[in-house]
């Protein structure tokens, strides 16, 4: 990626010596009614060091002193030369508190040279390559036996290899890890010990371990007084590009897309609102259409509302396209075709309704069943770890498409090149083990050009998303996945806990499960009390649930599956600042924001979820400030209340602070909704002016088309059932009649131009902002 950093990006950070000593603790706790406790304090700062240390125990004493002084190399937190002696209160209630001194010295080594966007952080990377050869080993046991290579933190971690002779040494091994980090390789050879048992010979193991810093060049490794072996030890910079990029700002294809379909839209909305004058670029207003989830309901409407917008000529004045769970399965199919918005729509429409009314049963056939086998055994010889939504992609993609699994996101761009269609961007939620939504979920968006999570604002290229990453390096290129298992991810129906489902019954705040089996956490003032400084972290007590809570809430935590795929943070470290970064701040929505090490950089995998699991909504990323959005239509499709999840998203952004219209339908039931409202926020012109679809059959039972009433033989076409218990149109229905799919198609497009007033005023309203802005 060739606009991955600048280089206000590119910052220099000195290392410094920080000295934390450990004094005592006074007034401590007992252990039980009749003895004191056996006390420790164990240290362990990640962004210096993987190894975690301890202090000495002291037994039996309420109030033990250590005087122990523990050593890290980090980048600066306090004043040089300063000590800082902080009292961090345990447990008011019983005093009980814990002296710590800090203190900074500098230290002769080089600056490091970092990337930042203010959020994360990517560090220097060095790369040690090890040639190990037979020296004095035995060579028969050199044969039997394997060295394992083990360096903490590095991205490869472990290695084995089998010793090679002086004439033919082994390959070497590679570890990449960080330049500054406090790292050390450590070597591990079995051996067979002679000490007799019932069992015969044991394994035992010998273990040396190298600090990085003394491996320069090729040294002699004694294992035992008769053992040794010869290492060639190279250490050096490995000073490649990254390939994760750092910024909230929009990437430069996107860029490039928007400012193409300005010039289209202008186009478009002068001729829709009889505009007497041409709109320049900075006039015309960014809208777009939202959807949600709705299984094959929200994949058959979509394509309804789709063709009202195109009878309007609106189609053309839509820069983005979001959707999450079913609407993503009619937007991928639609991004087949590199012109798709430019062509009549009946004939994607026919060939949806081909697809929604084929009989599913052959679906399960053996020889179907053999080939989704075949593509799951193809996809983990990929690399991939697969479960039961792969599975379900296959199913989409055999019902509601050809079937063939071809196509990738990043050919999508096809679709793009000229501007010709709307950008699509497709949702999902990144969640962590045994967590509820509530406590943890992070917004992450899909498009043809990249992939990322809005609240660090790191992305990757979407040909690249699974793929292992370290510190912002592609390490290991994994095949990009083909878009029917994207279509099994985006609409994951199997990530539901019993948390989440309680959650969805119960309305309060929050439920007794969560109070009872979460840790609890809470700040330590200072004494005395000092504001925090704007490099700094308020201190906290984590107080962990009984074991019993526990083992409780891996239990309703449990999803039934949940698919992973690597990490393309891992390695990445917060900025010291991250918490007084306003774009982080406006997405920090989780128990753990205030815990850096903890949060997704310090994870493996990505587990994603369909955003219904939260909000049925795919609205976060048309808020991004970047993208700047001035008309969104929202498209519903959820199953039950109609409103819900529009009233949930506006509490949801005011709480974050994010400019969005107030939203309030509680007084309307759904009964007596009509087809479409405008919510706008007077007082803010960056929040943007929605225009909601809620998905009911009103007037359309009576008019064919505005306007237009039906004779008595042509009301039954306006008889759409959408909410009884034998409504064609449930979430489990995956086949329909003909006749059931043109009345949804029917409805969805008439709904839109029925409404052709409202949209076209919230347009003209949204161009008047834009000329009183640039004023």
């Amino acid at each position: 990626m060739a606009s991955l950093s600048s280089a206000k990006e590119m910052e220099v950070s000195p290392c410094n010596l920080l000295s934390v000593k450990i004094i005592q603790i006074k007034n401590l706790r007992k252990a039980d009614l009749f003895s004191q406790s056996d006390c420790y304090v164990s240290l362990f700062l990640p962004t210096a060091s993987f190894k975690k240390s301890w202090t000495k125990t002291i037994k039996d004493c309420n109030n033990p002193k250590w005087n122990e002084t523990f050593c890290f190399r980090i980048q600066k937190k306090v004043k040089l030369g300063e000590n800082v002696c902080l009292t961090f209160p345990l447990d008011p209630k019983i005093q009980e508190e814990l002296e710590v001194e800090f203190s900074l010295d500098s230290i002769p080594v080089p600056d490091e040279h970092i990337v930042t966007n203010g959020i994360l952080v990517s560090r220097e990377i060095s790369c040690l390559e090890v040639q190990a050869n037979g020296g004095k080993m035995m060579e028969k046991e050199s044969r039997e036996k394997n060295f394992t290579f083990t360096m903490q933190g590095s991205f490869e971690e472990t290695q084995e290899l089998s010793l090679g002779s002086k004439l033919h040494p082994a390959d070497p091994l590679v570890f990449h890890y960080i330049k500054y980090m406090e790292s050390a390789l450590v070597i591990e050879l079995p051996r067979k010990s002679h000490a007799c048992c019932s069992s015969g010979n044991t394994d035992e193991k010998v273990c040396l371990t190298l600090p990085v810093d003394s491996l320069h060049t090729e040294k002699e490794v004694t294992l035992s007084k008769d053992k040794k072996i010869d290492l060639c030890v190279k250490v050096k910079d490995w000073p490649k590009d990254l390939d994760v990029r750092l910024g909230y700002e929009l990437c430069l294809d996107e860029q490039i897309l928007i400012h193409k379909r300005k010039k289209i839209a202008a186009v478009a909305l002068k001729k829709a609102l009889c505009l007497q004058k041409d709109l320049q670029v900075d006039e015309v207003p960014v809208v777009a259409v939202m959807t949600t989830g709705g299984a094959a309901r929200a994949f058959t409407a979509l394509h309804g509302n789709l063709f009202g917008l195109q009878k309007l000529g609106l189609l053309d004045c839509i820069s983005y396209i979001t959707g999450s769970s079913g609407s993503t399965w009619a937007m991928s199919n639609l991004y087949k075709q590199a012109d798709w918005s430019q062509r009549d729509l009946s004939g994607a429409i026919a060939e949806a309704r081909k697809n929604m009314t084929k009989c599913k049963l052959d679906l399960f056939s053996i020889e179907n069943l053999k080939e989704y086998s075949n593509a799951l055994e193809q996809r983990q010889k990929e690399g991939y770890k697969t479960c039961i939504t792969d599975l379900w992609g296959l199913f989409i993609d055999k019902a509601l498409s050809d079937g063939t699994c071809s196509g990738t996101l990043s050919e999508q761009k096809h679709a793009l090149s000229h501007g010709q269609n709307p950008l699509p961007i497709y949702m999902v939620l990144n969640t962590r083990n045994n967590y509820s939504l509530p406590e943890f979920k992070e917004w992450m968006e899909f498009t043809p050009f990249e992939t990322g999570l809005l609240k660090y604002g790191a992305y990757v290229r979407s040909e690249d998303f699974g793929s292992k990453f370290f510190m912002g390096r592609l390490m290991k290129k994994l095949q990009e996945s083909r878009i029917c298992f994207m279509k099994g991810l985006w609409s994951n129906v199997f990530s539901y806990n019993l948390l989440d489902s309680w959650r969805a019954l119960d309305t309060s705040e929050e439920s007794i499960w969560h109070r009872f089996t979460r840790d609890k956490i809470k700040d330590i003032e200072e004494m005395p009390p000092q504001p925090p400084g704007p490099q700094e972290l308020n201190t906290r007590l984590v107080i962990p649930a009984c074991p019993f809570a526990k083992v409780l809430r891996e239990i309703i935590t449990q999803p039934l599956t949940t698919p992973e795929f690597y990490n393309f943070l891992m390695g990445l470290q917060l900025n010291n600042g991250y918490l007084d970064n306003e774009n982080f701040h406006i997405w920090k929505d989780t128990v753990l924001d205030t815990l850096p090490n903890q949060l997704t950089a310090t994870a493996e995998y990505l587990f994603l979820v369909d955003t219904a699991a939260y909000i049925d909504i795919s609205y976060p990323p048309l808020l991004r400030r970047e993208r700047k959005v001035d008309v969104i239509l929202h498209l519903n499709y959820s199953s039950g209340s109609q409103t819900s999840a529009i009233a949930e998203a506006s509490r949801y952004f005011s709480k974050q602070g994010i400019p969005f219209p107030k939203v309030d339908l509680s007084n309307i039931k759904d009964e007596d909704l009509k087809e479409c409202y405008v919510f706008e926020d007077p007082r803010n012109p960056k929040a943007p002016i929605v225009v909601f679809f809620p998905l009911i059959n009103d007037t359309f039972k009576k008019y064919k088309a505005p306007g237009v009433k039906r004779s008595p033989f042509e009301l039954k076409q306006g008889e759409v059932d959408l909410t009884s218990p034998l409504s064609p149109y449930g979430l489990q229905s995956f086949q329909y009649t003909e006749e059931d799919f043109d009345k949804l198609v029917g409805l969805t497009s008439y709904n839109i131009q029925n409404n052709k007033n409202l949209i076209f005023q919230a347009l003209q309203r949204a161009i008047e902002r834009k000329k009183h802005q640039e004023e």
